[in-house]
């Protein structure tokens, strides 16, 4: 309900972008691009939202914005942009971070009612987030302006979250009225201004060195978590977490340096 409303709003918020859109603008690869983004956008905030009902706030964003890993790796296997030495390197350490965090829910550690589903939700999340930085770049490359990919996306997205509710019994209606003043400042905010201005630097920046901005979540969400609902991470929690986002950090240095990929024609 939460990801449906946040992203339902936000695309009516950008009906007024559509009075300028002309379907010439769009290539049929660009607009693909773009609707197949939207999905994965989707995809993204159904299981990284779910994820926050099984496991703990600081694990689920920890493990959600390892983006810059999943990024590299995608643009190895699509593009042969093989990482270098310092990205593996990286790679390797959040692995291990990764790790770290999955152990402690063995051990009962974590808040969260079912740690380990939890976790694999947030990690399809990142992956999915990946993707759609990705596409995002491309379509951007093939001609569609920022404001028309993300009314694109954020639109398709609605339409698949929409519907999503009623398959697990969940109603738009009967919340306090402060539950969709929040949803509404979620949609102006994280997702009109947040995420539209990473649409427009991945046009232009490495999508990896966007999404390395993105790690900055982790912490606020971490202690967000502890002051508005006492939700305390165990210690091995914040040590995989730690871990994580250091390997997180080293594959995106490495990374640094590699040239950005030339437009597509």
């Amino acid at each position: 309900m939460l990801a449906a409303m946040r992203m339902g709003i936000a695309a009516l918020m950008l009906v007024p972008t559509w009075r300028s859109f002309h379907p010439g603008q769009l290539q049929g690869r660009s607009l693909l691009y773009s609707m197949v983004a939207g999905v994965c956008l989707a995809i993204h905030f159904a299981s990284w939202i779910t994820s926050l009902s099984y496991t703990s706030i600081a694990a689920s964003t920890t493990l959600v914005t390892t983006n810059p890993i999943w990024v590299a790796l995608l643009s190895w296997w699509i593009w042969r942009e093989r990482p270098t030495w310092l990205t593996s390197l990286g790679i390797g350490v959040a692995i291990a971070g990764s790790g770290v965090i999955g152990l402690s829910d063995l051990g009962g550690a974590s808040p969260g009612q079912h740690p380990l589903l939890g976790n694999a939700l947030a990690l399809i999340g990142s992956w999915a987030v990946s993707a759609y930085f990705l596409l995002s770049r491309e379509a951007q490359r093939h001609g569609v302006s920022t404001q028309h990919h993300v009314a694109i996306t954020y639109s398709l997205a609605a339409l698949v979250l929409i519907p999503m509710p009623w398959f697990v019994h969940t109603s738009y209606l009967g919340y306090a009225p402060k539950v969709y003043v929040y949803i509404s400042l979620m949609a102006l905010f994280p997702q009109l201004i947040g995420h539209t201005s990473l649409n427009w630097a991945v046009r232009w920046i490495s999508p990896t060195l966007v999404t390395l901005v993105i790690l900055a979540e982790p912490v606020g969400a971490g202690l967000l978590g502890v002051v508005v609902f006492q939700e305390y991470p165990g210690p091995m929690v914040l040590f995989g977490a730690m871990i994580l986002l250091s390997g997180v950090a080293i594959a995106a240095i490495g990374n640094q340096d590699r040239p950005s990929m030339p437009s597509s024609p």
